[in-house]
């Protein structure tokens, strides 16, 4: 089967892109990139060309940008090219050269097809690279999802040369007579990926001389057990509750795994929290409720049955609700306030919005956190509680305590905010104008 054939088979069989689609394709002039452009072009794709940069080279840089222009320009192929100071943008993010190339160019990737109206863009990762990756990912410490090697298909970038190795797409330059621009950084081992490439890979070739074709029946495989994994995952997962204060996972739910740990950081490491936290996590079920562990943006609560999961919590100031004023926010929240109309005769049902007495309301109003001591009426009582106790009574969790908030008039409390107005700003009879709480959250 020839080349193009199997690159037409992979792009069919992975479902990447359709003829009619516009395809903007990542060149940086070197062997596996000048393949690709040949191959689509054969294929009869509308194509243009993307050429970053770098400048890391020097005259190397100009000379690969100068290059690809020319060839694009000769065959009439759009050409997009951005220089990039990738050495200055490296330090002022605390970031590798590598890393920092990396963001660069896809972020103006995603502003390019956009801006030109292109519908994917295609990289000239190959089988080889996805081997590097494997073994980058083995060396630092991975999942199942860092064994499969690099995506195929992510959101619109599609990677149509995963199917071909190095010597593949070596020997059909060769035939075909391209022409493309060496890297001199690719025969040093200053880089990691490098020396994986020069080092390692030969080794693993001694062992197994067919290392390639093991690779991509590996592959599969692996893709095999990741979609089983995610069949499973739903079902796992059903047991879970999602809330306006975050995720909710029942302590039941780790029992039944002999490595809880690892299954309880497959579920949320996207939340931030690492492995050595999740196995905390699990030797501290039985313990005292109440205890947390903090990742950047989150915080997972250990409660009397459950773990939960929520952003994490900033001391908010207080905010200051001026008469007249119809919005308002507080941390994760927005407040809306308007008038009613008729108002003895509403009463809402919604826990999200209070209609108040406002011939009671002094302003300006205090819209704040809960704090120890806060006392009420609640709605039916004609006595003070403790909010405390009262949260405690509605058996609101220790997580979901830190998002209650109170509006405040004149130091009393008139709504606890989603929960319970006070009994002494409730509309009656008597009420002749009345106005609307109505409070969201952001919570994703």
């Amino acid at each position: 089967m020839t080349v193009l054939k199997q690159f037409l088979n992979h792009i069919h069989q992975n479902e990447l892109c359709k003829p009619d689609q516009r395809i903007m394709l990542a060149v940086s002039g070197g062997l596996d990139s000048m393949v690709m452009l040949h191959l689509f072009k054969e294929a009869g794709f509308s194509v243009g060309v993307a050429h970053c940069n770098f400048q890391l080279r020097g005259e190397d840089s100009m000379k690969d940008e100068a290059f690809v222009q020319s060839l694009c320009s000769n065959k009439n192929i759009p050409f997009f090219c951005k220089r990039f100071e990738t050495n200055s943008y490296a330090t002022e993010h605390s970031l590798s050269v590598q890393m920092a190339a990396r963001d660069l160019r896809y972020a103006w990737f995603n502003e390019i097809i956009e801006k030109e109206g292109y519908d994917l863009l295609a990289t000239a990762h190959h089988l080889n690279d996805s081997l590097e990756t494997m073994l980058l990912n083995l060396t630092k410490g991975t999942s199942l999802q860092g064994m499969s090697g690099i995506p195929i298909k992510n959101g619109k970038v599609i990677r149509p040369m995963l199917f071909a190795s190095h010597t593949m797409i070596k020997a059909y330059a060769d035939l075909h007579h391209l022409k493309w621009r060496e890297d001199l950084s690719n025969a040093t081992d200053d880089y990691q990926r490098n020396f994986i490439r020069h080092q390692v890979v030969p080794k693993l070739r001694e062992l197994n001389p067919s290392l390639e074709d093991t690779l991509q029946k590996s592959l599969i495989k692996i893709s095999g057990a990741l979609e089983l994994l995610n069949f499973g995952r739903t079902e796992f997962e059903s047991q879970f509750k999602k809330s306006g204060t975050g995720l909710h996972v029942p302590k039941k739910a780790m029992e039944q795994f002999k490595n809880p740990g690892a299954v309880l950081w497959e579920t949320i490491h996207h939340y931030g929290f690492n492995l050595e936290q999740c196995q905390s996590v699990i030797h501290s079920l039985h313990g005292q409720t109440g205890k947390k562990f903090i990742s950047t943006h989150y915080q997972l609560t250990i409660d009397r049955d459950e773990i939960v999961i929520s952003e994490r919590i900033e001391n908010w100031e207080p905010v200051i609700i001026e008469r007249g004023e119809n919005h308002a926010s507080l941390g994760p929240f927005s407040l809306n306030v308007a008038g009613v109309e008729n108002a003895e005769s509403q009463i809402s049902r919604d826990k999200n919005e209070a209609i108040l007495d406002e011939s009671k309301l002094k302003f300006p109003l205090t819209w704040r956190k809960w704090k120890a001591g806060d006392q009420f009426y609640p709605m039916g009582f004609d006595h003070r509680k403790k909010l405390s106790d009262f949260l405690i009574d509605n058996k609101i969790s220790r997580p979901a305590k830190e998002f209650v908030t109170v509006l405040e008039s004149e130091g009393e409390i008139a709504w606890v905010v989603g929960y319970r107005i006070d009994n002494r700003f409730k509309i009656t009879a008597q009420t002749r104008s009345a106005l609307s709480f109505s409070v969201t959250s952001y919570f994703v």
